[in-house]
């Protein structure tokens, strides 16, 4: 979870589907504030369902179409005409941008240029959303624990560093040894600041393999995003960091969106308006899951607080923004918070909302963080969703070094990408069965709590069970490479491939099966005996996706899964 000294403050002009506006400045007559002003209706706007590639990107449309989910006017961007209304009201407001889900637009005026735009006839109703900014006070950066002295030389721990354990915690490695690093998905990254992530070595990767999809600004405005807090950039590193030898994330292979909607110097709404802003952006542009390491309980005097009765994931605009992006299909991964052992106690907002992967903390042994916050929430729905490492949990800091912090900040990133994984090798899936799947197969399936949910989930548990006929196997191939069948290159993309053999393989003739994501069988073949180790494999051309090679010979069976790009 984002420290209590997380805070945002401001809005950014926000592109693309959120429409945003351009405006004049606004000339106060007292306070500017903002505001979130709400429109009666959508009639007579000049967008359709019929046609949403107006507002929603190829990749979004195509998010929905694979799970089902239609457009709905919900996704209608504000009518233009009523936007032009409230920016010539006199009083020189500006809007900042529209929201489509909750048919509104941010507007910054003083009260008496608001009370021009109440009178108007297609506004319903509005909200303020930030007030006086107290004194910014000092950013207290997570808490950086000693590394502990390495126990063993596991070559599966000099590759994955300091990361090794959070990894392999929830069947990472395994997810990683059998092909499944986040190729072809997108995740976004809610957060405070990315210093450094541009220059960090870990993360070079995203830059050198054009994985890094776009950054947003939404305090300042613009695409800046490698300045401010730090935080942003430990928890991007518990996923997308990749150097062997130093430090492994989750999902070292995804494609990322870096978005700034935090700021550590005040606490109101208007910063619960920043999240809606990124969420809609990442619906958009066809975004997979967002990992959102922020919350809010309480808010700057004179804005209204939370209260615990208020946590039924329908108050909070972050909640019923968050419910919303799980609507449209995206996973949602939010941390739960850090009250646990303070006076608050429960989980935050957005952590309270409906249909999304509330995350807590424990320790490498799979012990409670008696810091990870509590559910239920008010209405009594069982929360955290599930739990992953985020007690002294591996971060690289903008410096490139790695360090040991705690919060639920970093439980949330490590479980997103495994997430991201494990959706990645079952692609049929849509959001909520991959909860599903993981909640129903992680520690505590049986007997859930308010305390760490339905437990530690594993990505070879969750696999194994929507996959019976083609399990993976318990031990990971890296931890048993003695044993191991390995292919290359992997991905593919012609479908000429090489097994790598382990000792009670070679020697003797081979029956190799191909298995589809569904677990079809869509190749068979009859190999002679190797003389080596290695046996060359022609499958002929496959289709875009997920595959399992098994090779078998008399009762002896190994498998290894591979991607065809």
């Amino acid at each position: 979870m984002v420290p209590s000294t997380f805070k945002w403050v401001s809005l950014a002009l926000l592109a693309g589907a959120l429409n945003a506006l351009a405006a004049a400045p606004a000339s106060a007559q007292g306070t500017v504030r903002r505001h979130l002003v709400y429109f009666r209706d959508k009639a007579g706007t000049p967008f359709s369902v019929a046609q949403p590639q107006a507002f929603l990107s190829a990749r979004a449309l195509a998010r929905r179409g694979r799970q089902g989910i239609a457009v709905l006017p919900r996704d209608l961007p504000v009518n233009p005409a009523y936007v032009a209304q409230v920016r010539a009201v006199s009083g020189g407001p500006q809007v900042l941008y529209t929201s489509r889900w909750f048919n509104a637009a941010v507007v910054s005026c003083d009260s008496l240029t608001l009370g021009r735009i109440m009178a108007l006839p297609k506004v319903s109703r509005a909200s303020t959303l930030n007030r006086t900014a107290r004194v910014p006070k000092p950013f207290i950066a997570p808490t950086q624990l000693p590394e502990a002295a390495p126990q063993g030389a596991l070559a599966t721990r000099a590759q994955y560093g300091p990361a090794y354990r959070q990894n392999q915690q929830i069947g990472a490695l395994a997810m990683h040894d059998a092909g499944f690093r986040g190729d072809g998905m997108q995740i976004a990254v809610f957060d405070a600041g990315f210093p450094g992530a541009d220059q960090v070595p870990a993360l070079q990767p995203l830059f050198l393999e054009q994985r890094l999809a776009s950054t947003r600004n939404f305090v300042d405005g613009g695409t800046s995003v490698y300045g401010r807090s730090d935080h942003g950039t430990n928890c991007l590193s518990t996923m997308a960091a990749n150097q062997p030898g130093f430090f492994i994330g989750t999902a070292p292979k995804a494609t990322f969106h870096l978005c700034i909607t935090e700021d550590v110097y005040s606490e109101h709404p208007v910063e619960e308006a920043n999240w809606l802003a990124a969420a809609e952006y990442a619906d958009s542009v066809g975004v997979d899951v967002i990992s959102s390491s922020l919350g809010y309980t309480d808010f700057d005097v004179p804005s209204i607080s939370y209260t615990y009765a208020d946590l039924t994931g329908r108050n909070a605009i972050s909640s019923r923004a968050a419910t919303m992006a799980a609507r449209v299909g995206m996973l949602v991964v939010s941390a739960a918070g850090n009250e646990g052992n303070r006076t608050w106690h429960y989980i935050s907002a957005p952590a309270d909302a409906d249909s999304i992967m509330t995350v807590g903390a424990v320790d490498s042994l799979g012990n409670h963080a008696v810091f990870s916050s509590y559910g239920p929430t008010a209405d009594g729905r069982i929360k955290p969703t599930l739990s992953a490492m985020g007690q002294a949990t591996a971060v690289i800091s903008p410096n490139g070094g790695a360090f040991r912090g705690n919060g639920t900040s970093f439980a949330c990133p490590v479980l997103a990408g495994m997430a991201a994984g494990f959706w990645q090798a079952n692609p049929t899936l849509t959001a909520q069965q991959v909860i599903v799947a993981l909640r129903s197969t992680a520690t505590r399936a049986v007997n859930p709590d308010n305390t760490l949910g339905y437990g530690i989930p594993n990505f070879v548990a969750a696999y194994n069970a929507l996959h019976p006929s083609a399990p993976l196997d318990t031990v990971s191939p890296a931890a048993n490479a003695a044993g191991a069948l390995g292919i290359y290159p992997n991905p593919t993309g012609n479908g000429l491939l090489t097994l790598v053999l382990p000792a009670v393989l070679r020697g003797q003739p081979l029956r190799v099966r191909v298995l589809d994501a569904r677990g079809a069988v869509v190749v068979q073949r009859q190999l002679p005996a190797a003389v080596g180790e290695e046996a060359p494999l022609h499958l002929g051309q496959l289709a875009k996706g997920s595959y399992t090679c098994e090779v078998s010979a008399g009762s002896t069976r190994r498998t290894v899964k591979f991607v065809q790009q």
